[in-house]
């Protein structure tokens, strides 16, 4: 996704600069100047400005933070999957970021979010109109960041992710090889992107921003195909030997069930690399043959 031409070279921060904040990054280098934020900057790609803070910290972000920013991505993950940890990392880290930009007349602020604020469990579509009543304290957190965001006083977008899979995220295929998935059948809906395509809606949304195109201020990122989790299971063991599934595989997914629809990205002009889970995986398993 190539940044458009600007008359000057458009400045970006990615704040959470890990797996997929890290993608982001390299794939708007080529055309931007980015600025990577973590805790650890030793880990932040080459040929993007490492910047060492926390972001629970609001004076360390505010002595690194550049000015004359165009756009700021906020990608963060929790450091620890219970209720503190995602409130931190969806919340007040983003509180703290917000604060410590202050009057910066950005262009946009997009807001990495998750598909797990639909609490749907019926098989129904979702989109970015359906109703979001997370019942778990993930999804409830994750909500009211996309709510800290938008109500910033930032023109800002939340881009929901499904499921991300790719070459650094393949926990999913190993447990199928190892016999650790055993789902029954029908199983529930799974709904995924590749790490590939996830980057590159990031890019193509920021892309439109700055050629001061019109953003929505949500956009659904899925692959074109809401698959049950068995089908997925069974496709996998057609490509290649795995073991038989163990006892205590495991039987489910764990988002109830739901099937994402991405057509307002796809209207956006967005093309997928990877449009279905074979697409995606066939590559992956072609790795391992």
């Amino acid at each position: 996704m190539a940044i458009a031409e600007h008359k000057q070279t458009p400045r970006i921060l990615v704040a959470g600069c890990g797996k997929l904040g890290g993608a982001i990054a390299e794939m708007l280098s080529r055309h931007a100047e980015v600025f990577g934020l973590r805790r650890n900057p030793a880990r932040i790609p080459e040929g993007i400005h490492p910047l060492g803070a926390d972001l629970m910290e609001r004076e360390q972000v505010e002595s690194v933070l550049p000015d004359n920013l165009d756009i700021v991505i906020y990608c963060l993950t929790p450091s620890s999957y219970d209720e503190e940890g995602y409130r931190n990392a969806y919340v007040r880290g983003l509180e703290n970021l917000i604060a410590a930009l202050g009057p910066q007349p950005l262009k946009r602020l997009i807001f990495v979010s998750s598909s797990s604020v639909y609490s749907q469990d019926d098989d129904s579509w979702v989109d970015e109109t359906s109703p979001t009543e997370p019942a778990r304290f993930s999804g409830q957190m994750v909500l009211e960041g996309e709510q800290t965001a938008l109500n910033s006083g930032i023109p800002a977008t939340v881009i929901r992710f499904s499921g991300i899979y790719g070459p650094s995220r393949q926990q999913f295929l190993e447990a199928v090889i190892n016999g650790r998935m055993d789902p029954v059948s029908p199983a529930p809906f799974s709904n995924r992107i590749h790490e590939f395509d996830a980057a590159a809606a990031v890019s193509h949304l920021v892309n439109r921003a700055l050629e001061g195109k019109p953003l929505d201020q949500c956009y659904l990122a899925s692959d074109c195909e809401p698959v049950r989790l068995d089908e997925v299971v069974a496709w996998v063991r057609e490509q290649l030997p795995c073991a038989a599934p163990k006892p205590d595989a495991r039987k489910g997914g764990r988002a109830g069930s739901k099937r994402c629809s991405n057509k307002r990205l796809l209207d956006s002009g967005f093309h997928f690399r990877y449009p279905d889970f074979r697409a995606g995986y066939q590559e992956l398993i072609a790795r391992k043959q």
